[in-house]
């Protein structure tokens, strides 16, 4: 079969674990190559990291015109603007899940995400486009999370829970459980700081942390 060539979009640490973690998914057979890191023009201060070219968008596109990109970076609004970015220079989008993440046959995967080691992942779950899935997180029934939802490390969400658009949530943050009929939401582009526990819905735009979680 053929190998996927992969641009990874960012240059930070971030980007580097990407890297790693989509080299970690040829552990059976060579499935993906990463061809190089995106980076932008005024930010372009070195030419390889790792061993691997950093390159801006246009060049990226000359030499690797078949490439799938994937999102390196962890800030819900700047992934969205390269995403986009990317889709304007013409790229598509490769979905990535580390080969130590467990996720159910009923779970629903948009497009460019990327799922990192130790995630479990279990049942009638919806994930959108470019979420990113930190290290060790576990997701509950009947989860949603829409396009660009972030989950850092350690997170942990319980059944009936819908995290909206861009939303970020902080490292070891725990979303306790809603209800099918009442679930509950974290709001678009809400931040929930590391560590808290969230018992009732965020609005939109809010950051909240603490335990309970409280808008800040």
């Amino acid at each position: 079969m053929a190998v996927t060539q992969i641009a990874i979009y960012g240059a930070g640490g971030l980007a580097r674990e990407t890297a790693w973690l989509i080299q970690a998914c040829n552990h059976r057979r060579r499935k993906f190559e990463v061809v190089c890191f995106i980076e932008e023009p005024d930010r372009l201060h070195e030419t390889t990291l790792n061993g691997i070219p950093v390159m801006v968008l246009d060049a990226v596109r000359e030499k690797f015109p078949e490439a799938k990109v994937v999102s390196g970076v962890g800030t819900p609004a700047v992934r969205q603007r390269l995403m986009e970015k990317a889709a304007a220079a013409g790229f598509s989008f490769q979905t990535i899940i580390h080969p130590r993440a467990e996720v159910s046959q009923w779970v629903e995967i948009g497009e460019g995400t990327v799922i990192c080691a130790g995630n479990i992942i279990t049942t009638n779950i919806r994930i959108g486009w470019h979420v990113h899935i930190n290290l060790d997180c576990t997701i509950g029934h009947d989860v949603i999370l829409d396009d660009y939802a972030t989950l850092t490390p350690g997170v942990h969400v319980s059944g009936c829970v819908h995290v909206g658009r861009a939303a970020y949530i902080g490292t070891g943050a725990n979303i306790v459980n809603g209800t099918p009929e009442k679930p509950l939401v974290i709001g678009e582009g809400a931040i929930i700081g590391a560590g808290a526990c969230v018992v009732n819905s965020i609005a939109a735009g809010v950051t909240a942390v603490g335990v309970p979680a409280k808008p800040k």
